[in-house]
């Protein structure tokens, strides 16, 4: 056991943790990662108005409420859609601007004119404009990748020009919100000379403009993010990043959140027109059946150590299990401890994909609800996969049985550890009980 666990250090240490750490530090993941973190709040309102708009009721229900509700929804959809429409219909308005502060931060330059910039160069390519009015269709979840793209371009314009000195300066007298509206003139040109004519000519040779190009490419792998094996490969170097201590989870929603997103507004759209939704795949489906109590899936394990009989970890899963019907789990994964520890491995990587397997299979045979909705992460589990799947009852059963699992395969581990554990403190206290004789007799 010893060697075994040197030998998964140093492969650790040596392979994967430089690489999570150069991945982690990337200033285009950070920029990804803050931007879809500044559209989140305007998201999941958005995502919140579904539940008025598509009551969870048959469309034959008899009962009083259920009915009057689903009339009022159909009556005044296009009011009620308003909001939605204006918040996940247009997040890639939010996104480009977030990328763009971020990236302006990371830069040195002024984060407000970078976010304004992105925003620019996203709506030049994204927004056509035709008999007096601007298409909305690249707005939502189909722009993503292009925001991605033309956000992450902007700003580098921006940072090479002002860097090289390719702008206008004005007297220091000059007042400094004035001063940065004239420096960033150039850049601005610079985005318009480059990013239009680029969208005219693609334009002219596929017959499509810029993001429809973009997503034409990005379609196979749009869809392999769909998948299963997408699914374990993300939830196993997420497992394998935390227990090396890396932030996992911040590396592989930076990196999958695109795809998220572009999958919720396509559920979301055929939610609207009553059609079969296409994916599983969403964040929803991540944090309420993959991370249940936190990544590994360790709520049930914090109601293991309640009744552990180690005191040290008796007083973990007192500390830990409150926090962790929230999704907050580090008082467990640095106090039991779980990182780093070769005891807790094994069930720490293969409990989550065992979920994975359970959930994407049930979603496949029809028996679990999809997910339409976007929810906050630190939602308890049960009621944040009912709520993200329009308040459907499966979900909270497969939260039950997925805690079960999770519960079983921690628990010989545990108590394995727990052996351990016991066994030291034990020889803790015969090691202890001659100086205390001693110090006695004195």
């Amino acid at each position: 056991m010893s060697s075994l666990y040197q030998s998964m250090v140093s492969v650790i240490e040596q392979s994967i943790t430089p690489l999570a750490g150069r991945l982690g530090q990337q200033k285009y993941v950070i920029a990804i990662r803050d931007g879809f973190t500044a559209a989140l709040p305007f998201m999941i309102i958005g995502s919140f108005m579904l539940v008025f708009i598509f009551p969870p009721f048959s469309p034959e229900t008899t009962n009083g409420f259920a009915r009057a509700w689903l009339d009022f929804s159909t009556q005044y959809r296009e009011q009620l859609m308003l909001p939605f429409n204006l918040s996940m219909g247009v997040m890639t308005f939010f996104i480009s601007v977030g990328i763009g502060a971020s990236l302006g931060r990371q830069f040195n330059l002024d984060p407000v004119m970078t976010g304004l910039l992105a925003f620019m160069a996203f709506l030049l390519v994204a927004a056509p404009y035709k008999d007096g009015q601007i298409s909305t269709q690249y707005l939502s979840g189909q722009g993503i990748f292009t925001a991605l793209i033309t956000s992450i371009y902007s700003a580098r314009v921006y940072a090479w020009l002002k860097q090289h000195n390719v702008t206008i300066k004005l007297p220091k007298e000059v007042p400094t919100g004035v001063a940065r509206s004239f420096e960033i003139l150039i850049p601005v040109l610079v985005i318009i000379a480059t990013l239009h004519p680029l969208n005219l000519f693609i334009e002219a040779q596929t017959g499509m403009i810029l993001p429809q190009a973009i997503m034409h490419l990005l379609e196979p792998l749009v869809s392999a993010s769909d998948s299963l094996p997408a699914i374990l490969l993300s939830v196993l170097l997420c497992q394998i990043f935390w227990f090396a201590g890396i932030h996992g989870s911040l590396i592989v929603t930076g990196i999958m959140n695109p795809f998220w997103m572009a999958n919720l507004s396509a559920n979301q759209a055929a939610l609207a027109a009553g059609a079969v939704l296409p994916h599983v795949y969403l964040q929803g489906f991540w944090d309420h059946y993959l991370l249940i109590g936190g990544v590994g899936s360790t709520l049930p394990l914090a109601f293991l150590l309640l009744r552990s009989r180690a005191t040290h970890l008796r007083t973990i899963g007192k500390m830990g299990v409150v926090p962790s019907f929230f999704n907050i789990n580090e008082p467990i994964l640095f106090g039991a401890p779980i990182i780093m520890n070769p005891m807790l491995f094994i069930p720490f990587v293969c409990v989550p994909l065992i979920n994975a397997i359970l959930a994407y299979g049930a979603t496949r045979m029809g028996w679990l609800a999809q997910v339409v909705s976007l929810t906050p992460w630190t939602t308890p589990a049960p009621i944040g996969a009912s709520w993200a799947a329009n308040w459907a009852l499966s979900p909270v059963i497969m939260c039950v049985i997925c805690m079960v699992v999770s519960g079983l395969m921690y628990l010989p581990f545990l108590r394995a550890y727990e052996r351990s554990l016991m066994k030291t403190e034990e020889q803790k206290a015969q090691s202890s009980a001659p100086v205390a004789e001693t110090v006695g007799s004195n």
